[in-house]
């Protein structure tokens, strides 16, 4: 099939590369000149696991990245997979979206043909229907039968987006009618998992609905192991107990400093703001967003039982990512943490394996290390705030700090005297 896909980034680049795989003819549309030319260079702008030999082995074969909208009428369906961040009263922005609507209908005025549009983006229920609908229909001057439109949430874990694409535990697709529908099924020939079809707006309350729960866990995990540590057991002991329940489940109990990334707090703030314009109260949700803003703090108060002044102390941080695997520090837990130990005077020193220069741009007043010896090195306290599997293997590095004093936050290392933030 042909595809274009509109918004090159991490949804979007991984899509198109998948996509590519599965022998389809991708043309990638992406407004910023620097990602389009590294894409075409087969260099990916993000790091991700298996992306750049994926796309190395595709790229100007079967997909192609432009700044273009204009071959989006050759192709057989389109896929909208810009961004939606969040506003600062928490509803999603949808003015990207919007604007890509419009440039999508102008460009489909001259398409003859059937056309599918299909959104990959994360959406506020309803936004299909109310506002991409009406716009493409509205710019391209078409009627409802000659563009099907389709709900196609994403899935994907960074770390594992191409796992997660090429092995889903299922592929949601709602849909304006039935052809459509087909459409966009028949794109994913080749991939081994269930399919569900539903109507447009169910399909983006299962993205909605899917992020809440596991967001849910994981304070639920957070607040279970608060208790835990005040009564010396393990909370992971706990948790696989719980899990071994079949209606519960053993997967996302990650307990420690909380969720962060481009999806769960967006996702969680956008659905708590619907629900309060529906005139509901949504209680269990705002509850779990605050246990996930106060949980990093705790691993603030452990170290501030080790000194009562951090002012001057060398603080290691290992760990800037939201989670491993990725280069992405976007709502990572690691910020909030140095940001408290900076305002209570305390020198921090910092090591990530692929997130340096994503942290450095966000907090660049630190100092910034190529390796966790270098980071350890007179250290008075280390605190590890991201489960990088290589800071399991560390031991003999943490001999060259000060004082051995380490707080793990995501339940890593395997070496002794370790403290647990909440074990």
């Amino acid at each position: 099939m042909r595809i274009s896909v509109v918004g090159g980034g991490y949804v979007g680049l991984v899509t198109s590369t998948c996509l590519a795989k599965l022998g389809h003819s991708v043309i990638l549309i992406e407004v910023d000149e620097h990602k389009v030319d590294a894409i075409n260079s087969g260099i990916p702008f993000i790091y991700e696991e298996g992306l750049r030999e994926l796309l190395s082995a595709h790229i100007g074969k079967n997909i192609i990245a432009s700044t273009s909208y204009r071959d989006l009428s050759s192709s057989d369906f389109t896929l909208i997979c810009v961004g939606t961040p969040s506003l600062p009263d928490g509803r999603a922005d949808l003015s990207i979206i919007e604007a890509a609507s419009f440039s999508i209908g102008q460009c489909l005025i001259d398409k003859e043909g059937y056309h599918v549009v299909a959104v990959k983006s994360t959406v506020p229920p309803g936004t299909t229907q109310n506002l991409i609908m009406p716009k493409i229909l509205s710019q391209s001057g078409k009627h409802e039968n000659e563009i099907g439109f389709v709900m196609n949430p994403e899935f994907l874990r960074e770390g594992l987006a191409v796992q997660d694409f090429m092995k889903p535990d299922r592929i949601v697709i709602g849909s304006s009618d039935e052809r459509a529908g087909d459409t966009v099924q028949s794109a994913y020939c080749g991939i081994d998992a269930p399919i569900l079809r539903t109507g447009l707006t169910a399909a983006e309350m299962i993205k909605y609905a899917s992020n809440a729960f596991l967001a849910s866990k994981i304070s639920f995990s957070n607040e279970i192991g608060n208790v835990c540590k005040k009564l010396g057991i393990d909370v992971y002991e706990v948790l696989r107990g719980v899990g071994m329940d079949h209606r519960i489940s053993p997967h996302f109990f990650n307990a420690g400093l909380g969720f962060g990334g481009s999806c769960f707090p967006k996702d969680v703030s956008a659905l708590i703001r619907l629900a309060e314009d529906m005139d509901e109260d949504p209680i269990l949700l705002r509850s779990v967003v605050e246990v996930n803003e106060r949980q990093p703090m705790r691993i603030v108060e452990l170290l501030l039982r080790r000194f009562r002044d951090l002012s001057g102390k060398r603080v290691a941080i290992l760990g800037l990512a939201f989670k491993n695997d990725t280069d992405d520090v976007r709502e990572s837990r690691a910020i909030p943490v140095i940001r408290e130990l900076l305002r209570r005077g305390a020198s921090v020193v910092a090591y990530d394996p692929k997130a340096v220069l994503s942290m450095r741009n966000v907090v660049p007043d630190i100092e910034y290390c190529e390796g966790a010896s270098q980071a350890l090195t007179d250290a008075d306290a280390c605190l590890v705030l991201t489960e990088w599997p290589e800071f399991g293997q560390l031991d003999k590095e943490f001999e060259l700090m000060r004082s051995r004093v380490i707080i793990d936050g995501r339940r890593v290392l395997s070496c002794e005297n370790v403290e647990g933030i909440c074990w």
